[in-house]
């Protein structure tokens, strides 16, 4: 299996698990930063860093792009021209100059492509990676 269907299989994992803010546990709660580290865990062993308590307005106030920066400081960049692919790991800015603060794995690059993301509400869910979805992704990371 390859490191990308390791990924994907081990974020597969943890759909059906309950949304819990800050939570980075399959089965019992996660957030979408709790998945990324949940699966970071399973397929590469100890967690770079520990993870700061965190709010939901995560940055916000002051502006900076926090997740954006952990992002960068463990995972891969991947150029903007490079093709999705099975495994990325997306940054999202859900709203209009709101720092980036959701994330979520991409799990089928073909003709319908979706990721896996924890999402308020719904929990760790496979969603269709459509146009609106795609409009907001401003990075993407390759995990090491």
């Amino acid at each position: 299996m390859t490191a990308p269907d390791r990924i994907v299989a081990a974020a597969r994992g943890w759909i059906g698990t309950p949304y819990l803010h800050q939570a980075a546990c399959k089965g019992a709660g996660a957030d979408c930063l709790g998945l990324v580290r949940g699966v970071w865990r399973e397929v590469l062993g100890r967690e770079p860093e520990a993870a700061p308590a965190y709010t939901m307005d995560w940055s916000e106030p002051q502006g900076q792009e926090r997740l954006w920066a952990a992002a960068a400081r463990h995972l891969c960049p991947v150029d903007a021209e490079t093709p999705l692919a099975p495994g990325q790991v997306l940054l999202f800015r859900m709203r209009h100059r709101a720092v980036a603060k959701h994330l979520g794995i991409v799990s089928d690059s073909g003709a319908v492509p979706r990721f896996i993301h924890a999402y308020s509400g719904h929990g760790v869910v496979e969603s269709p990676l459509s146009t609106p979805w795609r409009a907001r992704i401003v990075a993407r990371f390759d995990y090491p």
